[in-house]
């Protein structure tokens, strides 16, 4: 396992700017983020691009554009009804016309000032972006990118994994790189293509869409038996686990203790990457109001190899701080 956890820019640095967009990720890379994660969905002409969701009203001004209103519908995306605009109807030259805006904006005003000013970027845009500062800073910046309903975009014909490995597989000199999904198959598909580390996703909840498709009554839970690890390890690298499970909480929004999942994953030779970190009080416990650096203290003694964070610049504070203690 990592001696040193890696720090993951969850949808870049998004706690200071609107998420997956060029200034996000740069600003992330700035900040010291070992990694950048882009979550990946797909456009009309088959391009990946980065969103958190293929409907896009709640991160882009797409409500904006007239051009555009027909296009408002409700579709079922992995059994859940949603109604907006969707990225599957758009090309990249549309998509290419609207502009990010913050996504949670009741909870970071100051993000807002940013909105309609940045482009959707491509994932081949991030590659650039990673490259040309790993040049110039003399460090490798890694790439983390996650595979959204990728059961969805292969029943409309749009698969994500062929034209992700195609976009990474053309880079010369690739940087490091993680492939995540919460769904199973298409991990198992992409071990059979890539010898790229691949990273099963675990919820808090549910099972993955591909097992709700083909009738497979294991949930996120079942895979976290040791049976579970063991069949994960087959196709995956590590496991990216919603950090409630690793220190669950009480009803009353206090931490209760540490389960065993970081033992288990790592006596199974998995990673164990949690997520996701923020600084703000309405995500953290009741123990760490008013103090984010102690829930990193937390995680990191439990022995974690990585952390997703909105605010890689508090993550890698704790972290080469509590480097140095260990050294010293």
């Amino acid at each position: 396992m990592n001696k040193k956890p890696i720090i993951i820019a969850h949808r870049g640095a998004s706690g200071y700017r609107p998420e997956h967009t060029l200034a996000a990720y740069e600003l992330a890379i700035n900040c010291g983020a070992d990694y950048i994660e882009p979550d990946l969905v797909s456009t009309q002409d088959g391009v990946l691009i980065a969103r958190h969701e293929n409907e896009i009203s709640e991160t882009t001004n797409v409500a904006k554009h007239p051009e555009f209103a027909q296009r408002r519908t409700t579709k079922i995306i992995d059994g859940e009804s949603k109604t907006g605009w969707f990225t599957e109807d758009f090309t990249l030259s549309e998509i290419k016309t609207l502009r990010a805006k913050e996504r949670i904006p009741q909870l970071r005003q100051q993000n807002t000032v940013y909105d309609d000013l940045w482009e959707i970027p491509t994932l081949q845009e991030i590659i650039d972006l990673v490259k040309n500062y790993s040049k110039q800073l003399g460090r490798n910046i890694g790439i983390y990118p996650e595979t959204k309903h990728p059961t969805y975009f292969r029943t409309i014909n749009l698969a994500l994994e062929e034209p992700l490995l195609a976009t990474l597989g053309y880079q010369k000199e690739n940087a490091p790189v993680y492939i995540q999904s919460f769904e199973v198959s298409n991990l198992q598909y992409l071990a059979q293509k890539t010898h790229l580390p691949l990273v099963q996703l675990i919820n808090l909840t549910g099972q993955p869409y591909d097992f709700v498709v083909s009738g497979d009554i294991r949930t996120y839970t079942d895979l976290l038996t040791k049976s579970g690890l063991e069949e994960i390890a087959k196709y995956a690298q590590a496991i990216g686990i919603h950090k409630d499970i690793l220190v669950p909480r009480d009803d009353q929004n206090q931490l209760r203790s540490p389960t065993s999942v970081v033992q288990n994953a790592h006596a199974t030779n998995l990673q164990v990457h949690a997520w996701t970190f923020r600084n703000e009080d309405y995500f953290l416990p009741l123990d760490f109001q008013g103090n984010p650096q102690g829930e990193y203290e937390l995680f990191f003694s439990l022995g974690v190899d990585g952390v997703f964070s909105d605010f890689s610049d508090t993550a890698l504070s704790v972290r080469d701080r509590s480097q140095s203690l260990d050294i010293s």
